[in-house]
Order: C-alpha cells, then structure tokens, then sequence
C-alpha cells in the first residue's frame, strides 16, 4: 500500500477527525434492511452444565480486578461467550485484549485443555495511549503466573501487523469493543476501513472451517456515516455484518446481550460509564444515568469446506 500511513484513533480520544471521502460514505447505510432481515436468531447447543460451571468458577476468581466485577452487571461476560460457543478445549485468539478485563476469565477457562492466545500491541515500538495499555497489560500477566503462566501472546501492531497466525489453526476469534479502533484516519483527514477489512480477511484465515469470530463492539444508528461514527467510538451493526460477510464469513446470529435502549448512539461512547470523560458533575449525572454504551454481539462462522 502505498499511500501514508495512518495515524490510529483508539478510544478515550480527544481528538475529532475530518470527513470521510466520498467513495466511502455510502458503506455505513449499506445493505440495513436486508441483514436485520437475515439476523434471525440460530438455535445452537445448549451449554453443557459442565462448561457453564467452569465458565462461572473463572467469571467469579479471585485473580479478576474489583473494578472489573462490577461492570459484570452490564458486560454479561457468562451470557456472552455462551453465545459465542465457547468450550475450555479451544483454541481461542483473543484481538486487542488490554486493559485484560476479558483475558482475567478467559486464560483460567482454558488453561488445563485450551490454548489462549493474546494478539495484542507490543510494548516496543508504540507510544502514547498504545504504549501504556501494553505496559499494564504485560504486567498484569506477569504478576500472576498462575492465572497467567501459560497465555501466550503474539504481535498485533496497528496498523502495520495485524496477522494472526497460520492458516485454519484456530476454533475461535474474539474481540471486545475494538472494531472502532480498526478505523484509521490518514494524513488527508480521510476515514478508512482498509485495516478492519484486512482484520477480517486475517480472522477468516486463521479460523478452521466451521471456527467462530465473536465480535461485541459499540453501535451507532443505522446508516450513519463512517465520518460521524470515527469520533464517537461507534459502528453501524449492518456495517460490520457486511464487512463480516464480504470478508467471507457466514452470520451465525446477533444478540442483544448487551444492548441499551437509553444509548441515543450519537454521542461518543467515552463520555458514558465507566469513562465518564466529561468532568462537569452535571453531565457526569446526565451521562451516568444513560448507563453503559449500546452494544451488538455478533456471532460469525467460517463455513465448513
């Protein structure tokens, strides 16, 4: 590729990009009606009791941060990764995993029968926000090699690595509220979606046919620009279906696990809990009882050749 390289946006941000060129606008509206039609929900086995025990024992550890137990209540990660399918003999890649809220429980589910791998930003070579997330990040591994001692981690450096291993070698792809940061604006104040395009074709790689790519990230409204959803952290749920299935995956099923019907979607989503960024105590109230930002939870399936 040869035009300039991007500068990543990755959320709090202060920072409000220009518009998007013209030849992408139209991708953000695209295909709505048709996909809400095609998202019926599928019926899939049931969690074995089994799992959901193990799931529950990892969600409930005494490893997992205080701070991060009380956002259960609004992230659901048991209802969640049900959803996706989850079981503790995977191999599971988790995407841009720091600050670690969803490494706390995944790592121990895995650990006697499954591999996690961490496809996260390395400490060499970032800077600024980036650089400090993979800071903490690795020092939370590192300070529990019992929890910890056997994830192993891989680079995923945006915008410039974002490979995630070798071909057909992985049952499952998860990320959690990091489709917006796979936006990138360029030196022209131009709003791209080349790199959450290459993610996808990379996540369809890596997965065994019949694997699964979990993806929860934040919702705009239907139709709205890509320009307008870059600085508040949101996308279009029909957007990233479409990209999704462009990229070659089949759409398995949505939820709305984590939806908020009082999220208006047009605000960003760092003003909300549990960012909070503005610090006038009355938007502070206002955006409080908003609650959590408006989430899809999308479940993807390589199709089995």
């Amino acid at each position: 590729m040869t035009s300039p390289v991007p500068t990543v946006s990755r959320t709090p941000r202060r920072r409000f990009p220009g518009m998007i060129s013209a030849a992408l606008k139209p991708a953000a509206g695209v295909l709505t009606a048709a996909v809400l039609a095609c998202s019926a929900p599928v019926v899939f086995a049931a969690t074995p009791p089994s799992v959901q025990r193990a799931l529950e024992a990892a969600i409930h550890g005494s490893w997992r941060t205080p701070a991060y137990v009380q956002r259960d209540k609004y992230r659901h990660p048991l209802q969640t990764l049900e959803f996706f399918g989850i079981r503790p003999n995977m191999r599971v890649i988790e995407v841009l995993p720091a600050p670690g809220w969803y490494t706390q429980i995944l790592a121990p589910f895995l650990r006697a029968h499954g591999q996690l791998i961490e496809a996260t930003q390395p400490v060499a070579g970032t800077s600024g926000y980036a650089h400090r997330s993979a800071v903490a990040y690795y020092h939370m591994l590192a300070a529990d090699p019992a929890v910890f001692g056997k994830v192993r981690t891989e680079p995923f450096e945006l915008p410039n690595y974002l490979r995630l291993g070798a071909p057909d070698s992985a049952d499952m792809v998860v990320t959690f509220n990091n489709m917006h940061d796979l936006m990138f604006e360029n030196v022209h104040h131009d709003v791209t979606p080349v790199f959450l395009e290459r993610f996808l074709r990379n996540a369809y790689h890596v997965l065994k046919p019949g694997g699964i790519l979990g993806i929860v990230g934040h919702r705009a409204a239907p139709g709205t620009p890509l320009a307008k959803c870059f600085p508040m952290a949101r996308l279009p749920q029909a957007f990233v279906i479409h990209e999704a299935e462009e990229a070659g995956f089949e759409l398995g099923g949505t939820s709305e696990i984590l939806a908020n019907p009082k999220d208006p979607r047009n605000i960003p989503v760092f003003f909300l809990p549990p960012t909070l960024a503005d610090r006038s105590a009355a938007a502070r109230r206002h955006y409080a009882a908003i609650g959590y930002a408006d989430d899809y939870t999308l479940r993807f399936i390589k199709p089995a050749r």
